[in-house]
């Protein structure tokens, strides 16, 4: 719509100036002012009208696009939907089909181990069998052993059955075997209990010979820590005798530099600062020095021979 627009906008421009040139090129001279109003009036009318048509077949195309745009949403929509439903029941397919090849797989395993199992049974089945066989001919075989213990019964006044016997026998093996037990027990224990003390005692013994080299090493410690002692002492001994001669060296600088200033300031209330107190030794000291400076100018000045009374110099 808006390329329509352009090109008619365009295109009547274009013949308005056509028409310009050419009624300048024939004579605009001759048309008069009035003439030339109402043709652009004209023009006027026919570009509003174009324009309330261009507006109105615009118009009507909006609708237009908004009801296929309403159209394709609810297209759209359905599509979405039945997208969805596909896509589900393309999930429940596909997981029906994992679970039928899941049951599958299971059912043929299954049919495996039942036939590997049924496999065994039938070769237990047949040692059992020849087990059965052996145990039938070991019982031919000790059936002597059978009549010895009923003629033990019959001779006996302690047993009345040939079963009393054999828990009688087993009992007695049962308290061998626990007392062998329990003597092979104690001889572990024993040995466990020797290794344990040997251990101790060569812990004991390291432990002894440790203790002796830490005491050594201690006694090493504490006779350089005495040393140690008796040098810094001796030290602090010289720095007290250093710091005493020291102090006394410093009151004999403030006595003498007290002498000085009161030498040279016989009046120190007079001085232009105030007087200086007695303990201040440094401003004491800068006043001294002022005053040598000041002496030893004056003394420059006197020593130059033109100051010198009594002579004259000539040019």
């Amino acid at each position: 719509m808006c390329d329509n627009l352009t090109e008619y906008f365009k295109s009547h421009y274009e013949e308005n100036l056509r028409e310009a040139e050419t009624l300048s090129s024939t004579g605009d001279k001759f048309l008069v002012p009035a003439t030339r109003m109402l043709g652009k009036r004209e023009e006027a009318a026919m570009v509003q009208q174009a324009l309330k048509a261009q507006r109105e077949e615009f118009k009507l195309t909006l609708v237009k696009l908004q009801v296929r745009r309403d159209k394709l949403r609810e297209k759209e929509v359905q599509m979405k939907e039945s997208w969805k439903k596909y896509d589900q029941l393309f999930k429940d397919n596909e997981m029906k089909r994992m679970q039928a090849l899941r049951k599958a797989t299971q059912e043929r395993e299954l049919i495996i181990h039942n036939s590997a199992e049924l496999a065994n049974l039938q070769a237990a089945t047949v040692a059992l069998g020849q087990q059965r066989e052996q145990l039938e001919k070991r019982n031919l075989s000790k059936a002597r052993y059978l009549h010895y213990l009923e003629s033990v019964v019959k001779a006996s006044e302690q047993f009345q059955e040939v079963r009393q016997v054999m828990s009688r026998y087993d009992t007695l093996v049962l308290t061998q075997e626990d007392l062998l037990r329990t003597a092979q027990e104690n001889q572990e224990r024993m040995d466990r209990d020797r290794a344990q003390l040997a251990r101790f005692r060569e812990h004991g013994h390291d432990s002894i010979l440790q203790h002796n080299n830490k005491l050594a090493q201690l006694q090493t410690t504490l006779d350089a820590a005495r040393t140690n002692t008796l040098h810094w002492e001796s030290r602090w001994a010289h720095i007290q005798n250093t710091a005493a001669k020291k102090t006394l060296l410093l009151g004999t600088i403030k006595m003498a530099t007290l002498n000085l200033y009161q030498t040279v300031c016989k009046r120190p209330r007079d001085s232009a600062d105030g007087p200086i107190a007695l303990e201040d030794t440094t401003k004491q000291l800068e006043l001294i020095q002022n005053f040598l400076i000041d002496l030893i100018s004056v003394w420059e000045e006197v020593s130059k021979p033109d100051s010198q009374p009594g002579i004259t110099t000539h040019r």
